[in-house]
């Protein structure tokens, strides 16, 4: 009882902040809390990606696969790609205008992260892993080396 209603509490703080910010498509949320296990959240990560799901909540880890240039366009992103236990392998577009660079990122390691997963065809993105300034979303973070970085 008390997960479906943190599991609702959830969706209703998202739908606000969607619904808050004009021209933006509210998508359902699904909550992949810290107590989950790493198998349970990666499973949850290939269902977003096989239902083509926007916007869902997880928290998980990785091994970096690739190191890849930062996105300079807007607000700038560190990028990297993760290789998931499963098999899978995600984009992460982490905000560098927002939270600090993961430095000295090297391919074979492993990076936890807690943001938001979003659909593409090529395994998906996990953003909002730093936090927000306004306070509205979530703050997610990533964790290398034994440290913190949201």
């Amino acid at each position: 009882m008390m997960r479906l209603l943190l599991v609702a509490a959830i969706a209703v703080g998202y739908t606000f902040f969607h619904f808050s910010q004009p021209a933006q498509v509210v998508s359902p949320v699904a909550d992949v809390s810290s107590t989950s296990t790493p198998v349970a959240a990666n499973q949850r990560i290939a269902q977003a990606f096989s239902q083509r799901e926007h916007g869902v909540a997880v928290q998980s880890s990785g091994v970096v696969r690739k190191v890849l240039p930062d996105d300079n366009d807007g607000s700038r992103h560190q990028r990297f790609i993760l290789g998931l236990e499963n098999g899978m392998t995600v984009l992460v577009a982490h905000n560098i205008d927002l939270a600090p660079r993961l430095d000295g990122l090297q391919t074979g390691e492993v990076v936890n992260f807690n943001g938001v997963y979003e659909w593409n065809a090529k395994g998906g993105v996990i953003h909002w892993t730093h936090h927000d300034p306004r306070g509205r979303h979530a703050d997610g973070w990533l964790r290398y080396q034994g440290r913190l970085y949201q």
